[in-house]
């Protein structure tokens, strides 16, 4: 769904990421999942990307630790757009996500919700919160990963 959103919409989908996260949770069989531990300095955000991938598809996707509004909602939105993906359409939409973060040209249907970060680049400390998730997908996907 592209979407044309005024600010207010925008605020109201990423609030609702923030206060209701879907995939904001420890695994109970994280040991089946790759993780990698992610944390800002210029900023209060801590958290582990869990990755479970199932022939070179994304089974399930989950974080968990602390975050701000921008980095808890852009990561909750991440996991809900790859989910169910191969890793060559993730690496697709996460290269789309920070196109659009750093003013690029990017495929703004390949998004869905995560295109009310669309002017992230105008709050340019904001940038590592909306894209430490995006980050951390990345390594996994590319195969870093921490040790346990």
């Amino acid at each position: 769904m592209p979407i044309s959103i005024n600010p207010t919409l925008m605020r109201e989908i990423i609030m609702d990421h923030y206060n209701s996260p879907t995939n904001k949770e420890t695994p109970e069989d994280s040991e089946n999942y790759f993780h990698i531990r992610m944390d800002s300095t210029s900023c209060i955000d801590d958290i582990t990307i869990y990755l479970k991938l199932n022939n070179n598809i994304i089974e399930d996707i989950k974080f968990d630790g602390v975050g701000c509004t921008i980095s808890t909602s852009s990561t909750d939105i991440m996991c809900d757009l790859v989910k169910g993906k191969t890793k060559e359409e993730a690496f697709k939409i996460i290269e789309n996500y920070l196109n659009m973060i750093y003013e690029k040209p990017y495929d703004e249907e390949a998004l869905d919700e995560a295109i009310v970060f669309q002017n992230t680049h105008k709050q340019a400390a904001r940038i590592k919160c909306a894209t430490i998730g995006w980050n951390g997908l990345t390594k996994l996907l590319n195969g870093e990963k921490d040790e346990d």
